[in-house]
């Protein structure tokens, strides 16, 4: 069972959150009004990769996120089997956040952020930030292919604000 975490309660209003108790449809994660870590997280396997172990970290990237709604590197290569530790930085004024996913589970998670826009992650594969503050998200990339990334917020997705982790053999 996860726990709920009820930091932005008034933004979302009770009955929106009680209605989505009711309906079953908490969008994963430490979200206002969603959900907190779980011990699933753990084995969280995807068609990208799954969370990775700092241990294993060979390398860092910065990824630096600005209200001009880009990321700074945009385009990133990795190799099959690396576990990478991305340090996310938000240069910028308002909140952002570093969402990977396929682009399908991104443009899914979009339609409920426009719902609940005061959402909140924490999660093996995203993370939130405010102005000024720094996160990272430590990835293992288990398949080669392309792995899209992106932030969330609503109007930053439609304003460009996407990259992708090209992973090689």
């Amino acid at each position: 069972m996860t726990s709920i975490q009820f930091r932005s309660l008034p933004a979302l209003g009770l009955a929106a959150l009680l209605a989505l108790g009711a309906s079953g449809s908490w969008a994963a994660g430490a979200h206002a009004g969603g959900h907190g870590h779980s011990d699933h997280h753990a084995s969280m396997d995807t068609p990208y990769g799954k969370p990775g172990d700092a241990a294993r970290v060979k390398r860092s990237i910065e990824v630096v996120m600005s209200d001009d709604m880009r990321f700074t590197p945009a385009n990133i290569q990795v190799r099959r089997g690396e576990t990478v530790r991305f340090v996310v930085r938000n240069a910028g004024q308002i909140r952002h956040e570093f969402s990977l996913g396929t682009k399908q589970e991104l443009e899914e998670h979009y339609e409920q952020m426009k719902k609940f826009p005061d959402m909140v992650h924490d999660e093996p594969n995203k993370v939130s930030l405010e102005p000024g503050q720094q996160g990272e998200v430590i990835w293992q990339f288990t398949k080669s292919g392309k792995v899209d990334f992106a932030c969330l917020h609503v109007g930053h997705y439609e304003a460009g604000m996407k990259g992708q982790v090209s992973v090689g053999k």
